[in-house]
């Protein structure tokens, strides 16, 4: 454990204080959570209770429908776990703008300490590096979304090739069980008087009356929660894992394991995730390595990346090589080039980007392997790399169910060059990798992935959606 923890300011323990605060900014759920487990850890040494405190502002950038709904999924199910556990939970939705943005510092008057997510993006990145110096108490991050602890890492590594075999020496350490959560002291006093109890038919109220922007509606493809992530995983190891080395980089066969988002909103965590996926393989004598190198590899060479630099969506951190020939060609003509506004409303000449801005639109995610694509067109007709960088932050962190996350901004840069190496030299993108629609054509089926975005568009229904219950 105490390789996940970062101190995040030099405050004492409160004496007298009521219980150890949990604040869930990236991880929430309660299974597989190390740092519950560390404030449950806290708790019993203090002979106190544990609360767990859940935010949902709607002054967050881009907050929307779509975002607000996936977080909402999971909370009435996080509400009946913490309970069965004897943890206290205050859900606080913040409504308005208007309305009280100050409840982690009142609960943090009761508390002995609080413990948070360690994330290296978004709003736990900033709340991580400003709050805990206004606490009277100890702060403490821990890291729940890595396998292997990113504080393990010190420096940044520059490709999968340096971190791989720094995560296999010791990811058997870590590729093991969380302990199950045991508290000493359960929870005994009413909920805070600013908790909001919901239920799963209240859930379309809540966001309706929200001051977020209503123009972006939930996805039509994924429901949020942990019960939804379990039942993704599931479908997962059963249909997918056994056709994902061969057929993960073709869209149109679904072998992924569409459980980006549940991770990005930390309702399931890579650690569970990755012993389901051995322990399957295992029992059903199936090879289970490239999906780990996904997930534990390639993901977590994205966290060290945005641990390690200021700024994780600034193309100065490209690698040198790839700033030089980005620049080389930095006047070369553009044709076509298109506006934010053409390519927010998929209104290019390209029949195939169309569709993969569609399917952000409407799913709230793009297949990996056309995502790349995606991104390397929008370079191709951007006005210049640091334009294309922002409409594709800018959409991803609007649209995506999985941005404003590690993999998010890594992905993008990995359209300029970052964690890849010089290809054949060419305009506009020099020795950067190049992605055609002819090649796209030649490897994946095109055809039945723009049928399959036509039907999603004309119906409004994603017929591979999983059913609940």
């Amino acid at each position: 454990m105490q390789e996940r923890i970062r101190r995040l300011n030099d405050k004492p323990l409160r004496d007298g204080a009521r219980y150890v605060l949990y604040w869930a900014q990236m991880n929430r759920r309660v299974d597989a959570n190390h740092a519950l487990l560390r404030a449950v850890e806290i708790a019993n040494e203090l002979a106190l209770p544990v609360l767990y405190y859940e935010g949902l502002t709607c002054d967050y950038p881009y907050a929307n429908d779509r975002l607000h709904t996936f977080i909402l999924e999971g909370v009435p199910e996080t509400a009946r776990r913490l309970a069965r556990l004897g943890i206290g939970y205050c859900f606080y939705p913040r409504r308005r703008r208007s309305d009280a943005n100050d409840i982690l510092y009142r609960l943090a008057a009761g508390a002995a300490c609080v413990v948070t997510d360690d994330y290296p993006t978004f709003l736990a990145r900033r709340h991580n590096a400003t709050v805990p110096a206004r606490l009277a108490v100890r702060c403490e991050a821990v890291d729940s979304s890595c396998v292997v602890p990113m504080n393990l890492f010190e420096k940044r590594e520059y490709a999968a090739y340096t971190i791989r075999p720094k995560i296999h020496r010791v990811w058997a350490k870590y590729l093991v069980d969380a302990p199950p959560v045991k508290v000493r002291r359960r929870w005994q006093d009413p909920a805070p008087e600013f908790h909001v109890a919901l239920r799963e038919d209240e859930i379309g109220e809540l966001v309706e009356c929200c001051e977020i922007d209503h123009s972006v509606k939930p996805s039509i493809s994924q429901t949020g929660g942990r019960l939804a992530a379990e039942r993704a995983l599931a479908h997962f190891l059963e249909k997918n894992l056994r056709r994902y080395a061969r057929e993960r980089n073709e869209p149109s066969a679904h072998a992924t394991s569409g459980l980006s988002a549940y991770l990005h909103f930390g309702q399931i965590s890579s650690l569970e995730v990755a012993l389901a996926a051995r322990r399957y393989a295992e029992e059903h004598k199936l090879i289970a390595e490239e999906f780990l190198e996904e997930l534990i590899v390639r993901r977590e060479l994205a966290f060290n990346y945005a641990r390690s630099v200021e700024d994780p969506a600034s193309i100065r951190n490209l690698p040198e090589w790839a700033q030089q020939t980005l620049a080389k060609h930095a006047r070369d003509r553009r044709e076509p080039e298109y506006s934010l506004e053409h390519f927010e409303r998929a209104k290019t000449h390209d029949a195939l980007w169309n569709a993969c801005q569609k399917e952000l639109l409407l799913r709230g995610t793009i297949h990996g392997y056309y995502r790349m694509y995606w991104g390397k067109k929008i370079i191709e007709w951007s006005a210049d790399c640091e334009s294309a960088v922002r409409t594709m932050v800018y959409l991803h962190d609007r649209y995506a169910l999985d941005g404003r996350d590690p993999n998010t901004y890594t992905n993008i840069l990995w359209c300029l060059g970052l964690h890849d190496r010089p290809w054949q030299e060419r305009p506009i993108f020099g020795m950067v990798r190049y992605m055609s629609s002819d090649g796209m054509k030649r490897k994946t089926g095109v055809d039945a992935y723009l049928r399959e975005i036509a039907h999603l568009e004309l119906t409004g229904k994603d017929p591979f959606r999983l059913a609940e219950g």
